[in-house]
């Protein structure tokens, strides 16, 4: 089946929380590599800031479906003027290394150049995800350097594991 990539719309919210949920956190999300449920617990997101994404003209979730079902998505938004945030990458632990992530990534880049006028492009990772920052390297992207607190005692990002969560901050330029 083909897999069509869109902008989300509000009506999209249900099926984006119930798939980053489903990646990012709890049992399920052990069938795939990219999970972070031995770090964090609780929630990744909720229905209500992915309804404030949603409808913010700034903001935009990109949505990767097959048929009606939500099987990746990714946020993006503007860092700062010529520098598009790119989060949330999420695909659906079952569809992992079948390239659904570099097919939406290579989407997002294409995405914040047409709509942002972008030029470069960074995310954030947790500084232990050694695989997901070598994944991310593979694709052009390079560590810059630069560190960024976890947000300890917000419960919006999770429940922490350990107490030694940090993010790095990866960058590509693009065009």
């Amino acid at each position: 089946m083909t897999v069509a990539i869109r902008r989300a719309e509000t009506v999209d919210a249900p099926a984006l929380h119930r798939l980053i949920e489903g990646a990012y956190r709890g049992e399920g999300a052990k069938r795939g590599w990219t999970h972070e449920a031995d770090l964090l617990g609780g929630q990744r997101t909720d229905l209500d800031a992915l309804g404030a994404i949603l409808a913010d003209d700034r903001q935009s979730i990109l949505i990767a479906a097959e048929g009606s079902k939500a099987v990746a998505c990714v946020h993006l938004c503007e860092a700062r003027a010529g520098v598009a945030h790119l989060g949330m990458l999420t695909v659906d632990p079952t569809r992992q290394s079948a390239g659904l992530g570099r097919q939406l990534l290579a989407a997002s880049e294409l995405e914040v150049v047409r709509l942002l006028n972008a030029r470069e492009i960074e995310m954030t990772v947790i500084s232990s995800r050694s695989e997901l920052i070598a994944w991310y390297e593979r694709r052009g992207y390079h560590l810059t350097g630069e560190r960024r607190p976890f947000p300890y005692g917000d419960e919006r990002f999770g429940l922490p594991q350990i107490d030694t969560l940090e993010f790095v901050v990866m960058s590509k330029a693009l065009r």
